[in-house]
């Protein structure tokens, strides 16, 4: 057996219930690189398209002979949306960077931004839906709103927006219940672990945009 179809076929069963490896290995890949997200490196982009090559084969089930045997079309969908946002991610990062320096800076987006943002949601949520529901996906609704919301969280990643850390909140709300339902268990505990470090990380991002108070923006008029 190669290592390939080894990799594609090895579980680990808890209470009798089969488990990938390459779900947990994978979303091992997926925590590493919001933790370099987070921390503003370039490698982030790299280890996240690796941990989608391997999710993208879990969650298209009915191909790839997952215990589960759900075909989850959003979920497949979004890792494919992810390889070609973190080529993106990676070369806008690789370009910016300094000698040292954080890759990208933080921002709040604009007043536009957000409208296009939530309009995007929106409507991305509605047309993917109706396309999920069409090819039999388990969830369309559900699905459709994590699709949309990942993809929208990963290019404000990418942007440097603040707020894609309060978007990726509203895809854990409806990630963990949704993947608990369908029986992807290590998937579903990988998002609430998320839904923690996204609140750490948005406050890390929000400290890191705060300006900077020297000695002498204090000291009194005249002084020196």
């Amino acid at each position: 057996m190669n290592p390939l179809s080894t990799l594609l076929e090895a579980e680990l069963r808890i209470g009798g219930s089969a488990i990938l490896w390459r779900e947990i290995i994978g979303n091992g890949f997926g925590l590493a690189s919001a933790v370099g997200g987070m921390r503003r490196r370039v490698w982030a982009w790299p280890v996240g398209i690796i941990g989608n090559g391997l999710l993208f084969t879990v969650f298209v089930g009915g191909v790839f002979n997952t215990p589960q045997q759900v075909n989850m079309a959003g979920q497949a969908g979004r890792q494919l949306v992810f390889l070609a946002v973190g080529v993106y991610g990676w070369w806008r990062w690789y370009r910016s960077r300094g000698s040292g320096a954080p890759a990208v800076l933080p921002r709040w987006a604009t007043g536009r931004e957000r409208a296009l943002l939530a309009l995007a949601m929106v409507v991305g949520t509605g047309v993917f839906a109706l396309l999920f529901a069409r090819i039999g996906s388990y969830g369309p609704l559900a699905e459709a709103w994590i699709f949309t919301g990942s993809v929208l969280a990963t290019y404000g990643m990418a942007r440097g927006l603040a707020e894609f850390w309060l978007i990726w909140i509203g895809v854990d709300l409806v990630g963990v219940p949704l993947l608990l339902k369908a029986g992807y268990y290590p998937s579903a505990v990988l998002y609430l672990v998320y839904a923690g470090f996204v609140v750490w990380g948005f406050v890390v991002w929000v400290r890191s945009m705060r300006p900077a108070v020297t000695p002498l923006a204090n000291a009194p008029a005249g002084a020196g």
